[in-house]
C-alpha cells in the first residue's frame, strides 16, 4: 500500500528519484499514466495490467468507456528504475501534469500520484475542508 508524501525534485533529464517507501513496490517494473484532477497516477507493472484488464471487459460500444481507455492507455509510459532508483517521465506526461522541478509524490493506497508540489499544495488546501464534512457521506460507517 502507498503512503504518505514525499517531495523529490525532477532532474534537467525528466528524471525523479523514486521515494524510499515505494522503491520495493516498484522494483520489477512501473506503469506512468495520466490520473485526474491533472496529476500523474503510478501503478506496480502487475496492478496496471489487472486494471487494464478489468477496462477490457468494459462494453466496446461504451463511449465513456473508450474515451476512458484512450486517455488512460495513450498517455501510460512502463519503466523499470535504473539502479539509482530514478524513473524517467516522458516530456508528454510533464506537461499534461504541469510538472516543475518542485514535486510532491503522494501515496493514495492502490498507487502514487506525481504532482507538482505547488497545484499539490493547492489541492490540498481546497479539499481539507471538504475531507472533514463528506467521510460519512462518501463511505459510510468508516467514523
Amino acid at each position: 500500500m502507498f503512503l504518505g508524501t514525499f517531495n523529490p525534485k525532477l532532474d534537467d533529464k525528466g528524471r525523479l528519484i523514486l521515494p524510499s517507501k515505494f522503491r520495493a513496490e516498484f522494483a520489477s517494473g512501473l506503469v506512468i499514466t495520466r490520473g485526474q484532477e491533472r496529476c500523474l497516477y503510478v501503478f506496480t507493472m502487475q496492478d496496471f495490467e489487472q486494471m487494464h484488464e478489468r477496462i477490457r471487459s468494459a462494453p466496446l460500444a461504451s463511449k465513456q468507456a473508450r474515451d476512458y481507455m484512450r486517455v488512460l492507455l495513450s498517455g501510460a509510459h512502463d519503466e523499470i528504475p535504473d539502479k539509482q532508483n530514478r524513473v524517467t517521465i516522458p516530456p508528454q506526461l510533464r506537461e499534461y501534469a504541469s510538472l516543475t522541478r518542485e514535486l510532491a509524490v503522494i501515496g493514495s493506497g492502490a498507487r502514487a500520484e506525481i504532482w507538482d508540489a505547488q497545484l499539490w499544495q493547492k489541492y490540498l488546501a481546497e479539499q481539507e475542508q471538504k475531507f472533514s464534512e463528506v467521510a460519512e457521506e462518501v463511505i459510510p460507517g468508516l467514523f
